[in-house]
């Protein structure tokens, strides 16, 4: 492939503790995207936030300005695991769609673009900049526009699911759906906001679960152990 969006969820990289950041977890992430990007895979990044913000839970709070705090927390995880990254040797630069002073650069598509052709690994922080959009919407919009090849969604489940696998302990596991069925069936993959744009410019999506062994090399390899959904 020659160009990925790696998702990463916050609570993934929260790993066990399921709140702010686990370091082994985060620097098994970091060895593996080197892997990837010495091979000539571009790749670029986007962090949820829920491992330091679930505002829409809380109704004592507006919604826009619990968005805008969420958006922050995206900065603060980018921030952090990019740091990481340069810890094992990569070049990185983070990119939001709203001024953070010297903490990050203006997103554009040139400069996106023209970063991942020098090889560094271009973090994607702050959602769309929008209150009202997840970071789901987000990253298929980042994806869609810097003309990734597919997004993976690594989360902290293995794969999509007709139900709830830890209510349901008969949950079925699809290897491969179509946006479509997910749509249809509301499953859940991202929010439907991010599913519509999503089949609307045809970006598929591959779902697994980080802290299995490898699996972000081996996803990019085809050694694949999760969902595909397919456009």
């Amino acid at each position: 492939m020659r160009r990925i969006l790696l998702k990463l969820s916050g609570e993934a990289l929260a790993g066990e503790k399921k709140t702010g950041f686990d370091e082994d977890t985060v620097r098994a992430v970091a060895l593996q995207v080197k892997q990837l990007s010495d091979e000539g895979t571009q790749v670029g990044i986007v962090t949820g936030g829920g491992n330091f913000w679930r505002g829409r839970t809380s109704e004592n709070i507006d919604r826009t300005k619990a968005d805008q705090i969420g958006m922050l927390a995206t900065v603060m995880n980018c921030i952090y695991v990019s740091e990481i990254f340069h810890s094992v040797g990569m070049k990185t630069v983070i990119l939001t769609p709203f001024v953070c002073g010297s903490f990050t650069e203006l997103f554009s598509k040139d400069r996106a673009v023209e970063y991942f052709e020098k090889g560094t690994v271009v973090f994607f922080a702050g959602g769309t900049g929008h209150p009202y959009f997840s970071t789901d919407t987000g990253v298929v919009l980042r994806a869609v526009e810097v003309e990734a090849d597919v997004i993976l969604l690594a989360k902290s489940i293995d794969g999509v699911y007709d139900s709830d696998p830890k209510v349901n302990p008969f949950a079925k596991r699809y290897d491969e759906i179509s946006i479509d069925e997910v749509i249809a069936n509301n499953l859940q993959v991202v929010d439907m906001t991010a599913s519509i744009l999503a089949r609307e410019n045809k970006m598929p999506m591959w779902v697994f679960e980080l802290n299995e062994k490898d699996s972000i090399v081996n996803t990019v390899k085809g050694k694949f152990n999760g969902t595909k959904v397919t456009v």
